[in-house]
């Protein structure tokens, strides 16, 4: 299987720290680029192995499972640090462009429309998002067979810490109806219930269908760009960055996502603890999850 990855990098410390793409110190951002980068060459690439010990020698491993894989990350206006990621430069391409920074996912729409026809699967990540499962494509593909190329399953995004009463927190929960209510029907199927390795997994309509990434297949990716508003730049959904990322794919697929009893069915990491951290301030703690923590709330 051939897959494209773009990455839409952006860092730039003279402006303002809103986003972590605008923080002063590089670092962080470097690591979460640097494990997005390895993250997809270790999980989905050809060079794995195992080690016969009683031989002593190294053989193939998830045979299977190996694909080859193009990494582009689109920048804008020489705003980057890909000079400062430790790793060999022939791991990604290079696409340098003049684009707004909030539009960079547009560039990477449009450098997916171009490469039409070379791949089985393309794929569009925000430069802090890190992938852990080397059976993901297989449950994407599993699950456009089941239900259909109209549908898209969409990741859960997810932050993890070893300090605080929560270790795991999926940070895009549902947003009010009506944020999304002009862009989809979520009371059309608005769930699937589906059975793997005997264990029954929901999925539902998303009324937050962000992840800051997707993933569609050759036919879907077709299907998108021959839409009359793909790569219209319409910044609608919350604002540019979230639209570029979302709103093309939702107004074209209904979206699910795994619901939170089986959340991590489909699962990526978002690098950091911005989310997590507000958890306990301006974030509460619902009693059921205090009493599963043990925490107790003081009313």
């Amino acid at each position: 299987m051939r897959i494209l990855f773009t990455i839409a990098h952006y860092y730039n410390p003279n402006s303002n720290g809103r986003y972590g793409s605008l923080r002063k110190n590089p670092r962080p951002r470097i690591q979460a680029l640097t494990a997005s980068i390895s993250s997809l060459h270790q999980l989905f690439g050809k060079s794995q192995c195992i080690i016969d010990i009683g031989q002593r020698e190294a053989l193939p491993a998830n045979q299977s499972q190996s694909n080859d894989i193009d990494i582009v990350i689109c920048t804008t206006q020489d705003h980057h640090i890909l000079s400062q990621v430790p790793l060999p430069s022939q791991m990604w391409k290079h696409n340098p462009t003049k684009a707004e920074p909030m539009l960079l996912g547009f560039e990477c729409q449009a450098l997916l429309r171009d490469n039409l026809g070379k791949y089985d699967y393309y794929c569009y990540l925000e430069d802090d998002l890190i992938l852990h499962d080397p059976w993901f494509f297989i449950k994407l593909n599993w699950f456009t067979k089941v239900t259909g190329d109209e549908n898209l399953l969409q990741p859960n995004r997810y932050e993890v810490s070893t300090h605080g009463a929560v270790r795991k927190c999926y940070i895009d929960g549902d947003l009010l109806p009506r944020v999304t209510a002009k862009f989809q029907n979520v009371q059309e199927k608005p769930e699937l219930m589906e059975r793997i390795m005997e264990t029954a997994v929901p999925f539902r309509r998303a009324l937050n269908p962000h992840s800051g990434c997707y993933f569609l297949n050759a036919r879907q990716m077709e299907y998108w760009a021959g839409q009359s508003y793909f790569l219209d730049r319409d910044t609608s959904f919350i604002g540019p960055l979230e639209s570029a990322a979302t709103l093309g794919v939702m107004r074209t697929f209904k979206i699910y996502k795994p619901a939170p009893p089986q959340a991590g069915f489909l699962e990526i990491q978002h690098f950091g603890t911005g989310y997590l951290g507000l958890i306990g301030g301006q974030v509460r703690l619902s009693a059921e999850l205090a009493l599963t923590l043990g925490v107790n709330l003081h009313i």
